[in-house]
C-alpha cells in the first residue's frame, strides 16, 4: 500500500473514532448510559450499544468531513442487515428484557465546527417471510 493510501486510513479510522466520541458524548447528554461501545462478537459489530429507560438503542455512528456528503446514505440495506444480525446477538447473549430500536448518528465536519444529528428509530428489522 503507497504511504498516501496508509495515511488516508488512518485519518479515517481516527475520524471514526472521533465521531464516535461526540456521538457518545451526544448520548450522555440526552440522558442515555452508554452499555457498549464497538461491541463485536465474531464479523459482528455494534457501534454503540446505549440505554435510555427500558430501550435499548443500537446505533450506527457516520462520521464524514464534507458537508456534501450524506452519512445516512451509507447505512444501506447490506449495512443495516448486518446490524440487526449483530443486535439479535447481541440482545440474546445477555438476555434484556427491554425494548429496542435501531439509530443512526451523524458527525458532520471537523473537531473545530461539527453538526451532529440524531435519528432515533432510522430503520427497522425487516420481517421474516412466512412460506
Amino acid at each position: 500500500m503507497d504511504d498516501d493510501r496508509c495515511t488516508q486510513g488512518l485519518r479515517s479510522e481516527k475520524a471514526g473514532k472521533w465521531g464516535e466520541d461526540v456521538a457518545t458524548d451526544h448520548l450522555t447528554a440526552q440522558g442515555y448510559a452508554i452499555l457498549e461501545r464497538n461491541w463485536r462478537m465474531g464479523h459482528l459489530e455494534l457501534d454503540i450499544v446505549a440505554r435510555k429507560g427500558a430501550t435499548i438503542a443500537f446505533v450506527e455512528v457516520k462520521t464524514r468531513q464534507s458537508l456534501d456528503a450524506d452519512p445516512v446514505a451509507a447505512v444501506n440495506k447490506r449495512k443495516r442487515a448486518r446490524i440487526i444480525t449483530a443486535a439479535d446477538v447481541y440482545l440474546r447473549r445477555y438476555s434484556l428484557p427491554f425494548e429496542y430500536r435501531f439509530d443512526i448518528i451523524t458527525v458532520t465536519g471537523t473537531p473545530q465546527s461539527h453538526i451532529v444529528e440524531h435519528i432515533p428509530d432510522a430503520f427497522m428489522p425487516g420481517l421474516k417471510r412466512i412460506r
